[in-house]
C-alpha cells in the first residue's frame, strides 16, 4: 500500500527527525507506528544517523503490530525486523540476527540491559507510560544505559494516567533529568505538597500553585501532543452510566465489609487485610460476587447481571463488547449468556466479520494494538477499572477512525458503592490529562492559541 501521509503525520515525522530526544503524545488511531517507522527509515537510509534501533513495546504489540505495519506500507519494505521474544535462547538468537530494528517486550528490558553489550543507537518506547514508576526494575535498567543511546522517542496516548507525578520518570528517560530534575525527590519537593497523610506518613501529593503550568512549559520543547478528534473523522460517542441498586440485605453485607474489613458468612468469611485489599473486595462485591479466604466465589447479588441482560436486549441483536474485571465476573456472565472471549487472532477476525454477538474481554488483554471497530459499536463495562490508561485504551478498540456507527459506552455502576468513586476518579484523571495534552498540543492544521 502506498503511504500518503497527512499533514499531522508529516509534522510528527519531522519532530522525531529534528529532535534527538522527544515524546509524542498521540491519541489512538493517529498512526503512531507508521509515523515512527517512516522516521526510522529516513534516519537509517537517508540521513545515515543511526544503524541499529531498539523498540520496546507491550508483548502483543511487539509480536504483531510493528512487523505488520512494515509489511503493509510499500516504502517500509526495506526495513528488516528481528523480534527479541520467547525463551532466553530465542531472544539471544534474535539479537544476533542482522536487522535494522529489534523489538523486545517491556518485561524483558531488565534482562536485555543486564545481559547484553548495549550497542543500539536509538530507542523507541512504545507506550512510554509503562515506565511511569521510577522504582520499577525496567525503569532503573533502562536509565542505566540511557547515556549510550544517541536518540530516543517515547510514544503514548496517556502520559499521566494517574497524576503529574507519573511524568517524572518518563521525561527523565527522554532528557536524562534536564527539565524536571535528575531525582524524583527534587521534582516532588519543587512542584508538589503533601496531600493525604497520616502523621508522618504521606500517601499522596498534589501540585503546588502554578506547578502544573511550569511543568508543561518545561517539557513543551520535547513533547508534542495530538488528539484524534482534531485530525480524524471520529465517530460520535455516547457515554452512559447505568445505575443498579442492591437490596437492603445486600447493602448491609457491603457496608459491614466496608466498616469492619471482615464479613463472616455461613460457609466461610471475607477478610480484607489492608486498604488496597479492601478496595479490591468492595469492587468485587459491587460487581455481585467476591472471593473468600479459600479463593472460592461467594455470590452477593445479581443486579449487574440483570442490568447487563437489559442492555443486551436493548442492543436488538447488535454486537456488544463486555469488559469484565474479575474471573468470577467472566464465569457468571458466561453462565448466563452465550459469549465469546476475545483472546486470539481468530477471535478478533470473527468479531470483525460480525460473527460474534456477545464478546467478552478483560481490558488488559485489549489494551494495545487491536482494531475491533469493524465488529460492533457498543461497549458495556460490567466491572470498572481505576486505571485511566486501561479505560481509554479499551474504549479505543471501538471508538476510533473507521468506525461507521455511533459508539455507545455503558458503565454499570452499583449505587452507594466504590463503583461511584471509580467513576469520579476516572473523570478527575481525565481532566488532568486533558490539561497536559492541550499544553503541548501540536500547532498544525489550523489550531490556534485560542482553541486551547
Amino acid at each position: 500500500m502506498k503511504y500518503v501521509p497527512h499533514e499531522y503525520q508529516k509534522y510528527a515525522q519531522d519532530f522525531i527527525i529534528n529532535n534527538s530526544a522527544c515524546a509524542l503524545l498521540l491519541d489512538m488511531g493517529l498512526g503512531k507506528t507508521v509515523i515512527t517507522l517512516t522516521s526510522l527509515w529516513l534516519l537509517l537510509f537517508d540521513y545515515f544517523e543511526i544503524s541499529k534501533v531498539l523498540v520496546i513495546a507491550p508483548l502483543r504489540v511487539a509480536q504483531d503490530t510493528w512487523s505488520k505495519e512494515c509489511e503493509k506500507w510499500d516504502h517500509l519494505k526495506g526495513l528488516k525486523i528481528s523480534k527479541v521474544l520467547g525463551s532466553e535462547k530465542e531472544r539471544r538468537r534474535a539479537l544476533f540476527d542482522k536487522a535494522d530494528i529489534y523489538i523486545i517486550n517491556r518485561e524483558n528490558v531488565e534482562w536485555l540491559c543486564n545481559n547484553y553489550d548495549f550497542d543500539f543507537d536509538m530507542i523507541i518506547i512504545d507506550e512510554l507510560s509503562s515506565f511511569k514508576s521510577s522504582s520499577s526494575k525496567r525503569f532503573k535498567a533502562l536509565r542505566k544505559i540511557r547515556s549510550k543511546v544517541k536518540r530516543i522517542v517515547g510514544l503514548t496516548g496517556t502520559p499521566a494516567p494517574n497524576t503529574l507525578m507519573d511524568l517524572w520518570s518518563q521525561i527523565n528517560l527522554i532528557d536524562m533529568g534536564q527539565r524536571l530534575g535528575r531525582f524524583i525527590s527534587n521534582y516532588r519537593n519543587d512542584f508538589f505538597i503533601p496531600d493525604k497523610r497520616n502523621a508522618q506518613v504521606i500517601f499522596s501529593y498534589k501540585p503546588r500553585e502554578g506547578a502544573e503550568e511550569e511543568i508543561y512549559k518545561r517539557i513543551s520543547d520535547i513533547c508534542v501532543s495530538m488528539k484524534a478528534c482534531d485530525y480524524l473523522d471520529m465517530p460520535e460517542r455516547i457515554d452512559n452510566v447505568v445505575h443498579v441498586k442492591m437490596s437492603e440485605d445486600e447493602k448491609k453485607l457491603y457496608k459491614r465489609l466496608e466498616k469492619d474489613m471482615l464479613l463472616p458468612l455461613a460457609d466461610g468469611e471475607i477478610d480484607a487485610v489492608n486498604a488496597a485489599a479492601l478496595s479490591n473486595k468492595l469492587l468485587q462485591m459491587a460487581n455481585g460476587a467476591v472471593y473468600d479466604e479459600l479463593k472460592e466465589t461467594k455470590i452477593i447479588h445479581d443486579r449487574k447481571l440483570e442490568a447487563l441482560e437489559d442492555l443486551i436486549e436493548a442492543a436488538n441483536g447488535k454486537p456488544v463488547l463486555i469488559f469484565y474485571a474479575y474471573k468470577h465476573d467472566k464465569e457468571r456472565i458466561s453462565k448466563k449468556f452465550k459469549v465469546t472471549e476475545i483472546s486470539t487472532s481468530k477471535d478478533i477476525s470473527k468479531w470483525n466479520e460480525g460473527k460474534i454477538q456477545i464478546a467478552i474481554a478483560h481490558p488488559v488483554a485489549t489494551g494495545h494494538g487491536l482494531n475491533l471497530q469493524a465488529g460492533g459499536s457498543t461497549i458495556i463495562w460490567f466491572g470498572l477499572t481505576w486505571s485511566l490508561e486501561l479505560y481509554q485504551q479499551a474504549n479505543a478498540r471501538l471508538w476510533r477512525q473507521g468506525q461507521k456507527d455511533t459508539v455507545v459506552i455503558h458503565q454499570i455502576v452499583s449505587k452507594g458503592t466504590i463503583d461511584e468513586e471509580v467513576i469520579k476518579a476516572i473523570q478527575r484523571k481525565q481532566c488532568g490529562q486533558e490539561n497536559l495534552i492541550n499544553a503541548v498540543k501540536a500547532r498544525i492544521g489550523g489550531i490556534k492559541d485560542g482553541d486551547l
